[in-house]
């Protein structure tokens, strides 16, 4: 049986963070900081990120760290998650991004520093997609029920029909698909993410409902996490907008579950969600602010999780 969450985590230390131009075109959680130094913004970027970091290994969770380069410049390398996806059977692939300088984000030299620790048996590459124009960021896009093997997915720009097929047919999940939307300038517009507005634990999901229209999609979503015995904990667009539906569940000492996410997040919720999460594991959560404004992603965004067996 797949396991659903790990104990093993990849994170990447930046080095020159700050708002991506590129991807502020359809990423409308990005908010510019005006009159604060680009140094000043790497450094409480990196101190967050450090701080993050430190809480998830006291609570025994295994944080494997690469440090962001200077050259080529990556603004979101922070969110690794949307390039490579790690499964259980020791393969990992690797997915076509939206924005031209994410796609740099995909280091050889990280994939060879995980091989010494970590078996990978293949590597499995839909980057082909970019040329044609077609994108599915990782888990950001994909929701992955490891366990039921059902591949959840927000269509949008950066998670298309397309590529989602091909993903499915090669690593054997059945696609839950619908429309996810927020209100930009008066305008439902799709959110960019489907981890922006879902997270899916091993026996519960998160999700905001109120951001589906379609009450058909909606519909088949709910029946589909009932079907597989998740217990649905709804959110509103207004938690949604503080990243509550950016977080993950993992395992820390003594396989302790975990509920990752954002002080903001934390701080969203009410107390009726709070206990039901707490069901679920300790509720951690890290101050990442300056990562949430210019970054436009949050807690889930900044961890992939490892699921290759150990050497």
């Amino acid at each position: 049986m797949s396991k659903q969450i790990t104990n093993n985590i990849m994170m990447i230390r930046p080095i020159a963070f700050h708002m991506n131009e590129q991807t502020a075109v359809n990423n409308y959680y990005q908010k510019n900081e005006e009159g604060v130094s680009p140094e000043d913004i790497q450094k409480e970027a990196q101190t967050q990120f450090d701080q993050f970091v430190d809480k998830l290994r006291k609570e025994g969770v295994s944080v494997t760290v690469f440090e962001d380069t200077i050259d080529p410049q990556t603004p979101d390398s922070i969110f690794p998650n949307n390039w490579i996806s790690f499964h259980q059977d020791g393969v990992i692939r690797l997915y076509p991004m939206y924005a031209e300088n994410r796609r740099l984000e995909r280091r050889e030299d990280i994939i060879e520093g995980l091989k010494e620790r970590f078996k990978i048996n293949d590597i499995i590459s839909f980057t082909d997609w970019e040329a044609k124009g077609a994108y599915l960021e990782g888990t950001g896009s994909l929701l992955l029920d490891r366990q039921n093997k059902i591949a959840y997915a927000a269509i949008s720009e950066r998670t298309m029909p397309n590529v989602l097929e091909d993903f499915c047919d090669e690593a054997g999940y059945e696609p839950v698909t619908f429309h996810a939307l927020q209100t930009v300038n008066g305008k439902r517009l799709p959110i960019y993410h489907t981890n922006v507005m879902m997270c899916l634990g091993e026996e519960f999901a998160i999700v905001c409902l109120d951001s589906i229209d379609d009450l058909q999609e909606r519909e088949n979503l709910v029946e589909q996490l009932e079907e597989t015995n998740k217990e649905i904990i709804e959110i509103s667009e207004e938690q949604k907008e503080q990243f509550a539906g950016n977080m993950l569940q993992v395992l820390g000492s003594d396989d302790q579950r975990l509920v990752v996410m954002s002080s903001a997040a934390f701080n969203s919720l009410s107390d009726d969600q709070r206990n039901t999460l707490k069901k679920y594991g300790k509720l951690v959560y890290s101050d990442i602010h300056t990562i949430e404004k210019l970054g436009g992603g949050s807690a889930r965004c900044m961890m992939a999780e490892i699921f290759n067996p150990i050497k």
